[in-house]
């Protein structure tokens, strides 16, 4: 058993210290806001914040989250910044299939908790990664930005 603080509580993980943090939040927890894409951290669609970073977590063993705080997509609505990105997305109709969004969602949380008004560089530096195959990047940036205005 691993003791893992998955947004705000301590939980019991019944896995192998190796296991990705993905698979122990989708398989073990029943989690499926995070999302599984690549498996080799190129996409983003599995990103949480592990001590308020964001990080890939197909490829981070629960073992490196023991004692920290993981952060997952399901306690965005209950974060200032994190509801404000995820209304922004809305606003902006940013998802399309939607696949990616929860990672989007996770790495612009991040960026506006460290950066409140964001230059285009600064966007697009901490949104490398974060690949969208319907390509909606423009609204991606706009919704970033209009979050910015919000949490100001």
């Amino acid at each position: 058993m691993v003791t893992l603080n998955i947004n705000g509580r301590d939980t019991q993980v019944d896995a192998d210290p190796s296991t990705p943090i993905l698979w122990a939040l989708r398989d073990n927890l029943n989690m499926t806001g995070t999302k599984f894409g690549c498996g080799a951290a190129l996409c983003g669609a599995c990103t949480v914040h592990l001590g308020g970073q964001p990080i890939r977590s197909c490829v981070t063993p629960i073992s490196a989250a023991v004692g920290q705080k993981i952060t997952t997509i399901e306690a965005m609505e209950h974060d200032k910044v994190g509801k404000a990105v995820q209304d922004a997305w809305v606003k902006h109709d940013v998802p399309q299939c939607g696949y990616c969004q929860s990672g989007q969602v996770m790495s612009a949380t991040a960026l506006l908790k460290t950066n409140k008004a964001p230059s285009d560089a600064d966007i697009d530096n901490a949104m490398a990664g974060n690949i969208c195959r319907c390509g909606t990047y423009q609204r991606i940036r706009a919704a970033i930005k209009d979050a910015a205005k919000t949490i100001a």
